[in-house]
């Protein structure tokens, strides 16, 4: 059986085959942005696939292009859900539908790869933070503005502020780096303060694992972190798994 696994976020489709060894095949991945998006996400696939597991935070309208697409490969969509418990996690929401299949599937990927409490930080259109305890318990998050979100809300808001550079510093003496280092450092204090917030709820401080298209920019900052890409394609493979996706 020929299975795929497609994370459609805010910004990129990225997608693989998944292996009969449960792992994930060659990721590629497209931004939506691209004038050839669909011709090229048609030509990467082939002709068939027996199941697409597909998780999907996007606005309706490009879902529903993007489920099109698929369905002329695809002989099976299987949309991803969040659930209240599943393979070893359980979320601290009480209406699993408020947490984002995401954040869920990132949940399941790091569950199945560490047994150790985890500090799980993605860093996308927002930042994202979930503290995952030993047993697996879920004891729910924190969502903000990512540090390029917050340049181009400030940049909507006030064009003489630019949207893009600058570098990192303690005290800035440029407007270039003194918006580089607000907006970074507010990310980066909030994971040091969830962190810190974690440590004293578990009485010892979690595993730190990263992820995200605006991760590496950030992780020199967190020497104890790792770096773990393609999570929620992972967490898919976690999902498909268990058989038990909802089919579109």
């Amino acid at each position: 059986m020929t299975r795929w696994a497609f994370d459609l976020g805010n910004t990129r489709l990225k997608y693989a085959p998944l292996l009969d060894d449960g792992g994930l095949g060659r990721v590629l991945a497209v931004a939506h942005a691209d004038a050839d998006f669909e011709a090229r996400v048609a030509q990467s696939l082939p002709p068939r696939i027996d199941v697409a597991h597909v998780a999907n935070v996007a606005p309706p309208a490009l879902a529903a292009r993007v489920l099109q697409l698929l369905s002329r490969h695809c002989t099976r969509i299987s949309l991803a859900r969040t659930q209240p418990a599943l393979a070893g996690v359980r979320i601290a929401y009480a209406d699993p539908r408020r947490l984002g299949v995401d954040r869920f599937l990132g949940l399941l990927a790091t569950r199945a790869e560490t047994q150790g409490a985890t500090l799980l930080v993605g860093v996308g259109t927002a930042v994202t933070v979930d503290l995952l305890d030993a047993s697996g318990r879920h004891h729910g998050g924190r969502i903000a503005p990512s540090p390029t979100l917050m340049r181009e809300a400030l940049h909507a808001r006030a064009p003489h502020l630019p949207a893009r550079g600058g570098h990192y510093t303690a005290f800035a003496s440029d407007t270039d780096d003194a918006l580089a280092s607000g907006c970074e450092g507010a990310a980066i204090a909030l994971v040091e303060q969830s962190l810190r917030d974690a440590t004293a709820l578990l009485g010892q401080p979690p595993l730190l694992y990263v992820h995200g298209g605006g991760a590496p920019s950030l992780l020199p900052h967190w020497p104890q972190a790792r770096l773990v890409p393609n999570l929620v394609l992972r967490g898919l493979a976690v999902w498909a798994r268990t058989e038990t996706g909802v089919d579109a």
